[in-house]
């Protein structure tokens, strides 16, 4: 019988709604170059990537200079901090998720592609960073997602196996990346996903 110790978090899209804020803020970037992308394909070809990853695929599709990665990637983070700072706020219902899971005995973690000055600012922003017992980033691992190493990583930190383990993920990217880490997962359409009786029922439907 499956029995879920701990439950892993991608953050942007699962626990911050913060997709757009992405999308906005690599065009403000690009623009300055004379490029941008349509939020379609930011959703169906660039979701869940890092900076330096959707960089590549942009050189490839429009010849942007790979020198001029650095300077983007920078203009890029300096606008997602301002996003940030400007709309990210709690989320009651994430709060009492968290709340009532950590009070359940299950062990929290965020697993996410951005950097860790983002997550850290919008966790703290949202008021939800205290509820776990650790957090990794794109920082942490050599090849982020949909490479499963962040995952990987979070299931060794946990000293836990996979089928211990419940990932939620909301993009194609995160979800290769957790399923090739053999770990559950869960499915997110929305923010509104993560509650704890959806979780609950997920779990038990395991």
């Amino acid at each position: 019988m499956t029995k879920v110790k701990a439950i892993i978090f991608d953050m942007d899209g699962v626990l911050i709604d913060a997709k757009e804020w992405h999308f906005l803020a690599l065009n403000k970037a690009l623009n300055l170059f004379g490029l941008s992308i349509s939020l379609k394909d930011h959703l169906s070809t660039f979701d869940g990537l890092t900076t330096s990853l959707k960089l590549d695929k942009i050189s490839k599709m429009y010849s942007l200079p790979k020198s001029l990665h650095k300077l983007i990637n920078q203009i890029k983070q300096y606008h997602t901090v301002k996003f940030g700072n400007l709309y990210c706020k709690p989320n009651f219902l994430h709060v009492m998720t968290l709340e009532k899971l950590k009070k359940d005995g299950y062990k929290l973690a965020v697993a996410s592609n951005s950097i860790p000055e983002t997550i850290d600012l919008f966790l703290k922003k949202a008021n939800i960073i205290d509820y776990f017992d650790f957090i990794l980033s794109n920082k942490d691992v050599e090849y982020p997602k949909p490479n499963p190493e962040i995952y990987v990583k979070a299931i060794s930190k946990l000293q836990l196996n996979p089928d211990n383990c419940l990932i939620l993920e909301d993009n194609e990217n995160g979800i290769n990346a957790a399923l090739s880490s053999k770990a559950h997962l869960m499915r997110i359409n929305s923010i509104y996903d993560v509650d704890y009786f959806k979780i609950m029922e997920h779990i038990k439907s395991l």
